[in-house]
C-alpha cells in the first residue's frame, strides 16, 4: 500500500509548481471520466417507493458505477428498480438483494458477494434506517428499554458497515492497485440539537455521527473515508404521515419554513450528497457529518417575514 505522500502526489499530480491547473491523463480525478467509474458500490435502504436509497441507485448508475448493490429489508421493490435502472443503463450490473443491515451474518454475505463476483468494493452506503413515533418521556422505563432496542438495531447497522466494508475496502487487485473507498451513513439534523425528533431518534443519530468521525480516526492510512449526511425535512416514505397530515390540513406550504429556502427537500437533493461523497471529488473529506437542510441549523429556530 502507498503511503499517504504518494496518494497526495497523485491526487496533486496535475497542478504545475506555480499553481496553474494542467491536463494529466494519469491524475486520479480526471475530467472526462464519470464520477463513479469502475466503482462497486452497496446501497441499504433501498427498498422504498420513495426514498433516498432509491434515488441514490439511480444517480450513481447515471454517474458510472460499475456495479450497484440495491438492498433492503423487504425485497418485493428491489428487483422491479433493478429492472429499471439497468434497463436505463445497460452497462451497470444492479443487484436486487434482500439485507437486514442490523444482521452480521446479512451485511456480511453481500460483501463477500461484491468481492467474489467483481473483486472489488469501493462504496458502501449505509442509508437503512427507522422511525419510532413515541413520547418518550412519558414511556415506562421498561418499554422505553424496548424503544431503544429497536434504536439500536439502526446503530448497529452503521457499525457493521464500518467493520465490515473497510475490510473489503483494503482488498486489492488487478484493478484495483490502492486500498480505499467511501462509507457513507444517512444521520439526521436531529443528531445535532433538539426539535428534529423524539429523544430516542436523536439520541441514535448523534451516535451515527459519533461513529464515523471516530470510525474515519480508526482507519487512518488506509484511505478509507468514513462520512454521514444529516439530513434535514425531507419527504419520503418514511416521513410521508407527517406529509399527509399537513395536506390534509391545507398547511404543506408550512413544512420547512423555518430554513432559509422555505421548503422541504426531495430525495434526490440527498442522494446528490451522497454521490459527491462516493466519489473521488469529496478525497479530502473525512470524518465529516455533512448536513442537507436548507440552512436550518445555521441559526436558532426563527420565523422568516415575509
Amino acid at each position: 500500500m502507498s503511503s499517504p505522500k504518494d496518494r497526495l502526489l497523485l491526487l496533486s499530480s496535475h497542478i504545475s509548481n506555480e499553481g496553474k491547473v494542467e491536463k494529466n491523463n494519469n491524475t486520479k480525478i480526471e475530467e472526462n471520466k464519470p464520477r463513479l467509474c469502475c466503482k462497486v458500490c452497496i446501497i441499504t435502504g433501498a427498498g422504498s417507493e420513495k426514498g433516498i436509497g432509491r434515488a441514490s441507485a439511480w444517480i450513481f448508475a447515471k454517474n458510472g458505477a460499475k456495479a450497484i448493490y440495491v438492498t433492503d429489508y423487504r425485497e418485493d421493490l428491489l428487483p422491479q428498480l433493478a429492472k429499471e435502472i439497468q434497463n436505463k443503463y445497460p452497462n451497470v450490473a444492479v443487484i436486487p438483494r434482500k439485507v437486514d443491515a442490523a444482521s452480521e451474518d446479512d451485511v456480511k454475505s453481500v460483501i463477500d458477494d461484491a468481492i467474489k463476483k467483481f473483486g472489488r468494493l469501493d462504496v458502501f452506503f449505509a442509508n437503512a434506517g427507522i422511525v419510532y413515533p413515541v413520547d418518550s418521556l412519558n414511556l415506562e422505563t421498561s418499554k422505553f428499554m424496548e424503544v431503544m432496542r429497536v434504536i439500536i438495531k439502526f446503530i448497529n447497522s452503521v457499525f457493521l458497515a464500518i467493520k465490515h466494508a473497510s475490510t473489503a475496502m483494503k482488498i486489492t487487485g488487478n484493478d484495483k492497485k490502492e486500498s480505499g473507498g467511501s462509507i457513507v451513513a444517512t444521520a439526521s439534523v436531529a443528531g445535532l440539537r433538539s426539535g428534529a425528533g423524539p429523544l430516542d431518534y436523536s439520541a441514535s443519530k448523534a451516535a451515527i455521527i459519533n461513529m464515523v468521525q471516530a470510525g474515519a480516526w480508526r482507519l487512518a492510512n488506509t484511505n478509507i473515508r468514513v462520512n454521514c449526511i444529516n439530513p434535514g425535512i425531507i419527504e419520503t416514505n418514511m416521513t410521508q404521515p407527517t406529509f399527509e397530515y399537513a395536506r390534509s390540513r391545507g398547511t404543506i406550504n408550512k413544512v420547512g419554513q423555518l430554513n432559509p429556502l422555505q421548503r422541504y427537500a426531495v430525495p434526490e437533493e440527498v442522494a446528490n450528497v451522497a454521490l459527491f461523497l462516493a466519489s473521488d471529488e469529496s478525497s479530502y473529506i473525512n470524518g465529516h457529518a455533512l448536513t442537507v437542510d436548507g440552512g436550518l441549523s445555521s441559526s436558532i429556530p426563527i420565523v422568516i417575514r415575509r
